[in-house]
């Protein structure tokens, strides 16, 4: 199988070398990397440079959108960018973040999956974050049916059936609701382990905390579903103001007419699937 990856990159001059080396030592290689330089003002290009000029499957965009690091649309119009410059000559497509370390045989696992069920949409491995004791520890926060979007790969079939990525915080959990509804099925692989050598939304500003909020609205969950997600993320973090955050990013996206990402057929199956895995955790 072929594929094709797009890496976009903000001032990634700490960790892109170290990706890009995983990338480059996959015992299945890409057909083509597509490293979307964003606004970078550290070393970031320089890097992107130096694989360019050295492997021919190495290609660089330069773009300019925010200075801020927000979660959702600054990082998939960066790689909504990258994807004008592919063709559909291929098998399957990887959005990948700039701080990562994968597995050498991490593609071609990716493959055997994919080739295995042709049912199979999305697939991806696990995150894992170095501890203080130099312990790289799980950190897969969400069920182990959803893969992060810092390595989410989808067969072009998939992709195409989703219409691509959504430029909101939460595209990471719409891409893979509108998979199942189009029929498609998420796999994760267990043995695929993932080094993040940048702790999750350590670089998020002030400005992110509504956002959480905002993507349930254009999910189309409802206010009932946005309250009962804030309050479990209440009780995993220990912490009160999710929900406070959440339901004012809620009802301001609603006050301000944000579009709602998904359509009314679309709305209706994920507010149907999310309810049944509530009842389902309910009654065990």
């Amino acid at each position: 199988m072929q594929y094709y990856v797009i890496i976009p990159a903000h001032n990634e001059e700490a960790f892109l070398a170290m990706t890009l080396h995983s990338v480059l030592k996959q015992t299945l290689l890409p057909k083509k990397v597509i490293v979307v330089n964003d606004n970078s003002t550290d070393n970031t290009e320089n890097i992107i440079d130096g694989f360019v000029h050295k492997n021919s499957f190495f290609q660089k965009l330069n773009t300019s959108s925010s200075n801020e690091h927000m979660p959702g649309s600054k990082v998939v119009n960066a790689f909504n960018k990258g994807l004008k410059l592919l063709d559909d000559q291929y098998d399957f497509i990887v959005k990948l973040d700039a701080d990562l370390i994968l597995p050498i045989d991490y593609f071609q696992k990716i493959t055997q999956i994919f080739k295995g069920n042709p049912k199979i949409g999305i697939a991806g491995g696990f995150v894992y974050e170095e501890n203080l004791r130099g312990e790289w520890i799980l950190n897969h926060p969400m069920n182990k049916l959803h893969v992060r979007g810092a390595f989410k790969a989808y067969t072009k079939n998939c992709f195409n059936a989703i219409g691509g990525l959504k430029t909101v915080m939460g595209w990471d959990t719409i891409d893979e609701l509108l998979a199942q509804y189009h029929g498609f099925k998420i796999d994760t692989i267990e043995e695929l382990r993932v080094k993040h050598l940048r702790p999750t939304g350590k670089a998020y500003g002030p400005k992110a905390k509504l956002l959480q909020g905002k993507a349930m609205y254009a999910m189309g969950y409802g206010v009932s579903l946005t309250l009962i997600a804030s309050l479990k993320m209440v009780f995993k973090q220990r912490k009160i103001m999710p929900i406070y955050h959440n339901m004012k990013g809620y009802f301001h996206a609603q006050s301000e007419g944000f579009p709602i990402m998904v359509t009314q057929d679309e709305g209706k199956f994920i507010r149907k699937l999310r309810w049944k895995g509530i009842i389902h955790k309910l009654i065990g």
